[in-house]
Order: structure tokens, then sequence, then C-alpha cells
């Protein structure tokens, strides 16, 4: 007995698996369970190296891995999707694919919505604002917003609840690992060499069936384990045949898997080479058992070298990342001065703010665009990220609350205006009234924002009122006399010639116009004829050899000189009201195409798809430039 226990001693002590001095704990474990005596660790130095360590503690997490499997989930641009495309894509990452496999691409999905409806929610905060709103009553709500934090909540409940499962399935497998053991201590006790072996491989089967344990659990089952199997081997020592041939099996595999080790040296990913590293070091401790005593300490050298390899070179580019990471800090950190130092002493208006609004944004863009941190070093940046767009919120906030006061005061005034006009509505004292209406559209015009809320209501009364009071001075105006219709048969006469204009120019377009406009002005009920006239004109014009630029400011200016004739202001408003319509509805469709361009970055410029987007981009900016210029005319008029 003595000798027997002598060598299993020698055993433990050169055996290459075991690492370090055997701790206190399964020393204790082993003692107490065993009936062969067993020898407490010397104090020499074992040869496992720190690569192979680390290796174990990352094996030990992974072993609650519910598979070894990788599951491959594709990998998407996200920063490319709409709000609604990434809602399409959570939903089929959570409904297509394992819950503990799709960490990175929920991630990749929750960065871009938050930075997506971010920019939205501050595009929609800055029109409600430009609109006259306060920053403190607003308020936005968007379905897709809904259906994301749906989808979130969903995750979260079926994540939390696969490892709650799994948390309740590793202890059970680590009883039955613990079950698998007391039966081998059982069947070393019991040593039947006619049926030992058979035994002890069905007990192997036993333990590499069972599933992962908790990661704290790992390596010490592992090693009690082990140490039962080499005091199997020991006894097994009456059938050396048996012992032998497992030995050299044991051997052509380990071989096998120092071949595969020394070939990741070579794999590019160093990431997926040290996973695949775990792999190996699972299957050389789960899997294959103990080689004879002369060969273990050669092949547990080849193994620990080729480790040592991949450690090193994990340990070389993590230390080349935490570079990297340093770069990214002080980028963040320079933006985080920019807006710290960013004066808004000068901002006195609305316009002002909305500028800074925009620096202050762009700022935040390229924060978020110098790259990504772990948390454990993007904390403290972001803090400061925090404070210091606070500050300038803190600010912009203070302005906007003055602002609110300066609405109100607006509003007071506004409501005085309205009253005025309510009471001249009636008035037959035209030519004071007139005069009098004239100038409270003035003063309202030079009123600024009122609350939002205001708004639309008092613009209703005010143009209600006024609206009544000139239709009623129009149509007293426009009661018909004998001069008025002399004025409608001459230019009845006249329409008839311009019909039948022989060899039309440009010239005679001119003329006409003039020469319509001295036969004097229509009553109000026969102006259908000014429309008459100004489709003839248009026909001359058109069939000039004209530019359509030319062209259309001719037929523009004709029509409003005619409004400021008849001293028409509410026709000059809208006129005015509908080229600013036009000129926003021609920026968004040259966004809107120049932002499709941004999608053929790699494709030819002779590619006819782009051509043709380009193409039209030319041709709104021409008739933008139309717009524009329609704009200065009619601004210039004195009504």
């Amino acid at each position: 007995m003595l000798d027997k226990t002598l060598n299993i001693v020698d055993m433990l002590e050169n055996n290459e698996e075991n690492v370090g001095k055997t701790e206190s704990k399964i020393t204790e474990v082993l003692n107490e369970n065993s009936d062969v005596a067993v020898a407490k660790p010397t104090g020499k130095e074992n040869d496992t190296t720190e690569a192979v360590k680390e290796i174990e503690k990352s094996m030990a997490a992974d072993a609650e891995n519910e598979s070894s499997k990788e599951v491959v989930v594709p990998v998407v641009d996200y920063t490319a999707l709409s709000l609604e495309e990434l809602v399409s894509e959570l939903q089929t990452t959570l409904s297509s694919n394992p819950i503990q496999k799709i960490k990175p691409q929920v991630d990749g999905v929750k960065n871009a919505f938050n930075q997506k409806f971010g920019a939205l929610l501050s595009e929609k905060k800055a029109a409600f604002i430009e609109e006259g709103g306060n920053a403190i009553d607003f308020q936005f709500t968007s379905p897709v917003k809904s259906s994301y934090n749906k989808l979130l909540s969903e995750y979260k409940k079926k994540r939390d609840a696969y490892y709650n499962d799994l948390e309740k399935q590793l202890s059970v497998n680590l009883e039955k690992r613990e079950a698998v053991i007391e039966q081998l201590k059982e069947l070393i006790k019991t040593a039947d060499t006619a049926t030992m072996y058979k035994s002890f491989k069905e007990l192997q089967d036993s333990w590499r069936a069972i599933g992962p344990v908790p990661k704290n659990h790992y390596n010490d089952t592992w090693k009690i384990y082990h140490h039962h199997v080499e005091r199997f081997y020991d006894l097994l020592s009456l059938s050396n045949d048996f012992r032998d041939l497992d030995f050299k099996h044991n051997l052509e595999q380990k071989l096998k898997i120092i071949a595969k080790a020394e070939a990741l040296s070579e794999v590019k990913d160093i990431n997926e080479a040290f996973k695949e590293l775990q792999e190996l070091h699972k299957v050389w401790k789960e899997e294959i058992g103990p080689v004879s005593k002369e060969m273990r300490e050669e092949v547990w050298q080849k193994f620990s070298a080729a480790t040592k390899k991949i450690h090193d070179r994990r340990h070389d580019y993590f230390r080349e990342m935490r570079s990297k990471y340093q770069d990214i800090i002080e980028k963040k950190l320079e933006i985080v001065a920019k807006i710290n130092s960013y004066d808004t002493s000068e901002n006195k208006s609305h316009n002002d703010w909305q500028k800074s609004i925009k620096d202050i944004e762009e700022l935040r863009q390229q924060y978020f665009d110098a790259g990504k941190l772990p948390y454990s070093k993007s904390e403290e940046v972001w803090q400061k990220f925090k404070a210091a767009t606070k500050k300038f919120n803190s600010a912009k906030n203070v302005f906007y609350k003055e602002e609110k006061n300066e609405q109100q005061d607006n509003l007071k005034q506004k409501i005085a205006l309205i009253e005025l006009a309510e009471s001249l509505k009636e008035s037959e004292d035209w030519e004071s009234a007139t005069n009098t209406l004239k100038k409270i559209q003035a003063d309202w015009k030079k009123i600024g924002h009122v609350p939002r809320k205001f708004s639309d209501d008092i613009w209703k009364r005010f143009k209600t009122a006024c609206n009544h009071y000139f239709d009623r001075y129009h149509q007293q105006k426009n009661s018909l006399n004998k001069e008025q219709q002399q004025i409608v048969e001459t230019k009845k006469e006249f329409l008839d010639t311009i019909k039948d204009l022989q060899e039309p120019t440009k010239e005679k377009a001119l003329e006409a116009i003039n020469t319509w406009r001295s036969l004097g002005k229509l009553p109000r009920n026969a102006r259908h004829l000014d429309g008459k006239f100004n489709k003839q004109i248009d026909r001359i014009l058109e069939s000039l050899s004209l530019d359509k630029k030319e062209v259309s400011m001719l037929k523009f200016t004709n029509v409003v000189d005619g409004y400021l004739a008849d001293e028409d202001v509410r026709k000059l408003d809208s006129e005015q009201l509908f080229v600013r319509k036009k000129i926003d509805e021609v920026v968004k469709e040259i966004q809107q195409l120049e932002n499709n361009l941004s999608f053929f970055s790699n494709a030819k410029d002779d590619n006819p798809l782009v051509l043709n987007v380009k193409n039209r981009v030319n041709e709104f900016k021409d008739d933008l430039s139309i717009w524009k210029e329609k704009l200065n005319y009619i601004k210039k008029l004195d009504y």
C-alpha cells in the first residue's frame, strides 16, 4: 500500500494538467474521500504558464455557454437603415436566433436607433421652437418608437428567462458531475479487475455527456475528477494491456491537438484563434485521458508552448487596442472641450440659438463618430460630455424661458389689434377705416411670435375681420358705372386684337401689357378679363425663342404687377406665400435626391441611374433659382 501511495504522489507531481499547487480546498476533499493517502503538495514551482491559466479562466467562463457551436448571426450595417428598418431587423433577429447569441446585434440596433431617433427628436424640437413653442412644452411620440420599446422589452424578458433557466440547469449538471465523481471513487474502492475498466469507460461517457456547470465550480470539479481518474489508472496496473492501449490512443489524440494548436498561431483573427484554443484545451482536459508517464511532460510542454504563442499574440493585440482607445478618448475630450468653451453670450435671437443648436449637434455627432469605447473606459468621458452639453442646454433654456415671456407680451399686442380690426369691420367711413386697417396689418407684421397654441386662433380672428371689411370695401367700389363699363368694353376689344396678333415678339408682348394697364382698372366683377389677357400673353411668350427663366419671369411680373396696379394686397400676400412654399418644396426635393445619390457612392459616374438623378437635381436647382428671383421681385414691391 505504501508503494502504491508513493506512486500516486509521483503521478500527481508530474501530471501536465494539474495546475499549480493543489488548492487546499481540493486537497481536503481528496483526503476526505480517498482510501489512498495523498501527500500534501510540495513547494516546487509547477510548469504551467500564465497563458494556460488564462485559458482555464476563459474556459470556466465559457463553461456556462449552452452549446459550443457558434450560431452565426449576419452582420448588418445598422447605420444605413431607417428607423422602421431597424425595428424590422430587431424583430427578425429576435425571432430567428437563440436569445443568448444576439447581444452584439441587439446592441448594434440600439445604438443606431437611439442615434437616429435622437436626431429626429432634435429636428422636431427645433421645428417646434422655430414655430414659437417653448422647449419645456415639447412632446413627441412615434409609433415606430413604441414598437421598438416593445421588442426591446421582449428581448430582455426572454434573455432573463434564458439565464434563469440556465442557472438552474448548471446547478443540476454540477450535481450530476459530483455524482459521477462519487461513483468513480466507489469504483476505485471496490475495484473488480474483470469489470472495472468497462465500468470506468461508462462513467467517462456519463461525465462527457453532462452539460456545463457554474464557472466558479468548473476547474475545482474537473481537478477532483481528474485526480480520481489518475487513481484509477494507477490501480489499472493489474490490466496493463488495457492501460497501455488507452495511453497509446490518448497520446495520438493529444499530438493531433498540439498540431492544431500550433497551426492556430498563423490565424489572422487572434480572437478567433483564442476561442478555438479554448476548445482544444477543453477537449484535452475533458475528453482525452492521461498518456504514459514518460511522455506526459514532453507532450504537455509542446502544448504549453503552442498555447503561449497565441497568448502572447493576444496580449499584443489588446496592448494595441488600449493604445487606440487612448486616441479615441483624446479625440472625445477635445470635442468636450469645444462644447465647454462654446460661446453663447452673443445669442440674442431665436435664429442665433438655432445656429448654435446646429453647431452643438455637429459636435455631438463628431463625439459619437470618434469611435466606441468599452464601458470601463467610456463612463468618465461620457459624464464630462453630458456635463458640457447640460451647460449649453441650461443657457438655451434660460433664453427660451425669457422668449416665452416676450411671446406673452406679443400675444397681448396682437389681441389689441384684433379688437380694433373687429371694431372697424362694419365701418362705412371708407377712407379712414381703410387707412387704419392697412396700418393695423403693417403693425401686425412687426410684432414677433406668440405662443404656438394661440397662433392659429388669433390669426384666423384677425384675417376674418380684415377680409370682412375689405370684401365690403371692394364690393362698394365695384358697383359698375358708365365709365367702368366703357373700360370693360375697351379691354374686351383689345383682347380680341391680341388673339389675332401677327408675328409676335417680346417687344409686342411688353407693349400689349402696358396698353392693357393704360386702358384702366377693371371693376371687381370683371376681373376675369385679366386672367384671359394673361393667358394670351403667356401663349405669346411661350411661342418666342426665349429661355425658360426669362419666360417664367415675364409671366410672373405681368401677373404681380397687375395685382399691384389693382392694389390687391391679399393677392400679393398670397402670391408671396405661394412662392415661399414652392421654394421649400424644391429645396426638399433637391435634398432628397442628393441624399439618394449618397447611396450610389460606389457607382460609376456614367451609370444611367446616377446620371438621371443628377439631371433631376440640376433641373430642380434651375427651378429654385427662378423661384428665388420671383421672391426677390415681389419683396421689393412697395405695397
